[in-house]
This record gives structure tokens, sequence and C-alpha cells, in this order.
């Protein structure tokens, strides 16, 4: 088999996904509804609607097209590799550094936690992520649970199951998706399962999966290979998306903020939120591959340095973030400025520590 040749777009669309994550964290600090206050860990007095309006879009599909690209390098690997090595650079890659991280950064988390809001440190048992009255890994669940996604693909890799076209797929994917959040929506299971080794947002867990899956499933199809298709999808897709995905806000935010009052009825309401957010989930996963495909596919020496980065960058952002809203805390700057200036200076400055960190390891002799 000739070498891969390598999607660089996909590279470019990881890095801009994980400062979306950043943008989203830094909303965390600033939203006005007070959802994020008792976790997150900076709550400035200071609150615009703007983050908070911002990050109801970007949760959409943040994480489900990390899961996707994530999904599509799985099979090449595995390939190359094979399951025992391949299991175990996923280990090396996803595990060794979630346990240095949840036994070093999540102490830390809870220090800032405490420290900006004028609280006394607690005793040392309490700040690790298997005793800290529930709020678990944070940031971090997405470590672990990328690595069961791998784990769970290396088996069904050894199954004979039925092939599918990728419009097929994509149905059979929104379908159970859609099942699955509507019945875990009706027996009451909305929210976080929360455990020493996996933190999963209940209604999401399988959607998560089956989008990991379908980008594994469009690398076998070599949906990327030869020339780009036609627009009129694109067009259509990134014209139309604001209409499921207002279904979705709107009616989540009716639940929250007029509870046992309903546009239709309990039922139905919940049924086109989900409707409402896996229609939007797909459609801007979509238009997010294809306007990367078209307009984002080089690899210029800053970005192919800022993609070497983005996984670090993820693992230690909230961290630098943390530090820099608490010095954010007694400044008179608008919530939006604040804000702006947050994500961009916490982005900036994950990326230069761990530029220097890689810069480090080389010096050493040592492989990042």
């Amino acid at each position: 088999m000739g070498a891969e040749k390598r999607l660089y777009f996909l590279d470019n669309l990881r890095t801009f996904l994980i400062f979306l994550v950043v943008l989203y964290h830094a909303g965390g600090v600033y939203e006005a509804s007070g959802l994020w206050a008792s976790f997150w860990v900076v709550d400035d007095p200071s609150t615009s609607v703007l983050p908070g309006i911002l990050n109801l879009m970007m949760d959409i599909f943040i994480m489900p097209t990390l899961f996707f690209v994530s999904g599509y390098f799985a099979p090449v690997s595995l390939a190359s590799k094979g399951p025992g090595p391949f299991l175990k650079a996923r280990f090396n890659r996803l595990i060794i550094p979630w346990l240095l991280a949840v036994f070093t950064l999540v102490p830390l988390y809870k220090v800032l936690f405490l420290y900006s809001r004028g609280l006394a440190q607690e005793h040392w048992t309490t700040y690790f992520h298997f005793s800290n009255n529930g709020q678990g890994m944070n940031w971090l669940w997405f470590l672990p649970l990328l690595f069961i996604f791998n784990c769970l693909y290396v088996g069904l890799s050894k199954l004979n199951l039925p092939k599918l076209t990728l419009k097929w797929a994509v149905l059979a994917v929104f379908l159970f998706n859609l099942g699955y959040s509507v019945a875990i929506g009706t027996l009451g299971w909305i929210g976080w399962t929360k455990t020493p080794l996996f933190d999963f947002q209940n209604e999401r867990l399988l959607p998560y999966f089956l989008v990991f899956l379908l980008g594994g499933l469009c690398y076998r199809l070599k949906v990327f290979d030869g020339s780009k298709k036609k627009l009129a999808l694109y067009i259509t897709a990134i014209s139309t998306a604001w209409i499921p995905m207002n279904l979705y806000i709107h009616t989540l935010i009716n639940f929250f903020t007029r509870p046992g009052e309903y546009f239709f009825s309990q039922h139905l309401d919940r049924l086109l939120l989900w409707i409402g957010f896996h229609v939007s989930l797909l459609a801007l996963l979509y238009c997010m591959v294809v306007t990367f495909r078209k307009y984002f596919n080089g690899h210029g020496k800053l970005g192919s340095e800022l993609n070497k980065l983005s996984y670090n960058v993820y693992i230690i952002h909230v961290i630098v973030m943390g530090l820099m809203a608490t010095a954010l805390l007694g400044t008179d700057l608008p919530a939006v400025v604040k804000y702006l200036i947050l994500a961009l200076a916490t982005w900036v400055g994950s990326n230069l520590i761990a530029y220097a960190y890689a810069r480090t390891l080389k010096g050493l002799g040592w492989r990042n």
C-alpha cells in the first residue's frame, strides 16, 4: 500500500475546533444565565448574554466534529499498526496524559475555583476528581471516552457488518441518535454520569460514538478522495442550518425558563428539541468539513506548528484560562471585552506553553 495522502484540512479543522473549545470555555466565565457559576473555574460577576448564546450554538457541533475527525483517522492507524499496537498507541496518546492531568491539573482547577471566589482552600483529599463533590474530571472527560471509542472500534472492525453507503449511514446515524436522545429524555436520565474513570453526558454518549464511526466510514469509502463534488448540498446546508439550530435553542430555552409550560406538549416539545439538535449537528458538521476542505487545505509553517500543538493546548487551556480570568476579575472592562481578551489570551498563551514544552523535550532528546 502506498503512502496515504495527508488531508491537511482535517488537521486544520481540528486546530480550529480547539480554538472554539477555548472560546466556549471562556464563555462559561461571563455567561449570564448562571448555569456555569456553581462549577466553572472562575465566575466573573460581569456577564453578558452573548457568550451564552454563542455557547448554545457551539455546543451542538464542536465535540461531535472532534469525534468525527478522530474517527476518520482510526481506520488507517489500525490497518498500519494492527489491533494490539494500535490500542497501545492510543493508550499512550490518551490515557497517560489523562492520568497526569487528573492528578495535577484537576487539583489546580479546584485551587483556582476556590481562590477566585475568595473561599478558603480545603483538605487536600478533596482536590482529586473522584472526591471533588461532583465536579468530576471536568474538561478532561474527552480523553478516556475517546480511548473507549477506539477500543470499541477495534472490536467492531472484527465483525462482518453490513456495508452502507454514506447517505444511508447518515440517515441511520440521525434516526438512532434521535431515538436514543428522546428515550434518555423520556426516562429522565438527562445529565452527566461521573465515575473515577469516565465522565459522559448521558443523552450524547451514543450520538458521539456514532459520529465517530461515521468518520471511520468516510475514510473507508474514500469520501475525500478525488475532485470536490458540486456545491449545491453545501450551499443548501449552510443556508438552512439556522432553522433546526433555532428550533433546538428556542425549545431548550423554553424548557429551562418556563418549566412545565410547553409550546405544544411535553413529548412533542422533547421530540422537536432533539430533531433540531441532531439535524443541526449533522448540517453543521457537514458545513465545517466542506468549508475546510474547500478553503483551508493548505499546510503552511505556522499552521503546521499549531496543528502539532493543538492536543496539548486542549489539555492545559482551562488552567491557563483560570489564571487569566482571575487576573481579569478586578478590571472594569465590559464583559464582552473581557470575554474576547480571555479567549484570545488563553489560546495564545496555551500555544506558547505547549511550544516551549515541545522545544524542551526536543532539546532533551525526548520524543514529544
